[in-house]
């Protein structure tokens, strides 16, 4: 006889016998499988969710390789591309691209208004919904030159995925945000201890954020061979190094304190001498964990670089956090070096030295986006006050 949830029960074994009175509890218990079934990726399980378009699947995989390959997006770039595109494709019950029309567009962007985000309980913020735009007005806009798409799909078809203007003024404002300054970076770096190995590597971590601005995606994939310590530099080549937009970058460490450098330089002695490190070794190594005694201990250091960014990130939020100061972000060291600089570069070709020295094509991009000038700021200027 079958059971209900369509099992037959094997004969050979004995029914269980539950103890009087458990037959309440017995009911609100889960079926147990034999062999557990496998764990799904998030991948699998968005598949798993989703009615799958074939045809979708493969002109989204050949649009995705054209900004990787053709375009040299990264990798972040490209996921929010993907993630941008698979909402628009939800919203239409993931019909053909094919069958694209204006009305979809529409209905997607009054959509994505009414929205509420899991993460914050809010309405998605303006910046957010101009991403998930801008991702498919240039999907569409690359569609229409597709064979089998360009007759159904107009290169116009893809400016009905502008922002109004109210709502684009909204994400773009320059925002305020919160940063250290050079004396509180100082004293959670004085206050970082340096008993374990671990612990000198964390404190070298924050000596290096603070002579190169680096930012956190690069550190983690940086190796011994990037650092030049005779001519005082590092080399991020793009090649090995997570740079954003996959771009080669000549960092020379700035003179903000002689105290960041000489910790740092004592960081590379260590790797060299006590670790045994070589140039293809991480410059900032994960820990090594192992069973001592039954239990996890702490034993050395890798010899592969960090897959992302997080724990370089925990870190440094722990060091602020130990010195009873709010938990900043790597990034934010970039924006005290900016305003460290304004006043140690007051020429033109001093602070466009220091722009490309952080990785900016243009110094319009290090004033605008971390030197914006408040509207009260502005009057005082102008007025000569």
């Amino acid at each position: 006889m079958a059971s209900p949830a369509g099992l037959s029960r094997d004969p050979r074994r004995p029914i269980s016998r539950q103890p009087f009175g458990s037959s309440r509890a017995t009911a609100a218990m889960p079926i147990r499988h034999h062999h557990s079934p496998p764990k799904l990726t998030l991948t699998q399980e968005r598949h798993a969710m989703r009615k799958l378009n074939e045809q979708n699947e493969r002109i989204k995989r050949r649009y995705l390789q054209y900004l990787k390959v053709a375009k040299r997006k990264d990798a972040s770039t490209v996921q929010k591309a993907a993630e941008g595109i698979l909402r628009f494709e939800a919203s239409t019950n993931y019909v053909s691209f094919k069958r694209f029309h204006i009305e979809q567009a529409i209905k997607f962007q009054d959509r994505l208004n009414a929205e509420i985000s899991k993460q914050t309980g809010k309405p998605l913020s303006k910046s957010t919904i101009r991403t998930i735009l801008s991702a498919n007005k240039c999907f569409i806009f690359w569609l229409a030159d597709q064979s089998g798409y360009k007759s159904r799909i107009r290169h116009s078809d893809a400016d009905y995925f502008n922002m109004d203007a109210k709502g684009a003024r909204v994400a773009s404002a320059a925002r305020e945000t919160p940063y250290p300054s050079m004396q509180m970076a100082r004293h959670a770096f004085q206050y970082m201890s340096e008993v374990t190995e671990i612990d000198r590597r964390n404190k070298a971590l924050f000596a290096f954020l603070m002579l190169t601005g680096a930012r956190d995606g690069a550190i983690a994939s940086l190796r011994i061979k990037h650092i030049n310590m005779i001519d005082g530099y590092v080399y991020q080549d793009a090649r090995d190094v997570r740079t954003k937009n996959s771009k080669t970058i000549t960092t020379y460490f700035l003179p903000v304190d002689a105290e960041y450098l000489a910790f740092f330089k004592g960081w590379m002695m260590h790797l060299s001498d006590v670790a045994l490190f070589g140039p293809d070794d991480p410059l900032f190594p994960p820990a090594k964990i192992e069973p001592v005694g039954g239990e996890f201990k702490v034993v050395g250091l890798k010899r592969e670089v960090y897959k992302n960014a997080n724990a370089i990130r925990a870190v440094i939020k722990e060091a602020f956090v130990r010195a009873d100061l709010p938990p900043f972000t790597p990034h934010a060291f970039r924006k005290t070096l900016v305003k460290w600089a304004d006043t140690a570069y007051p020429t033109r070709e001093g602070f466009k030295a220091f722009s490309q020295n952080i990785g900016h094509t243009s110094v319009v991009t290090t004033i605008s986006a971390y030197c914006p000038v408040s509207v009260e700021r502005q009057g005082e200027l102008i007025k000569g006050s």
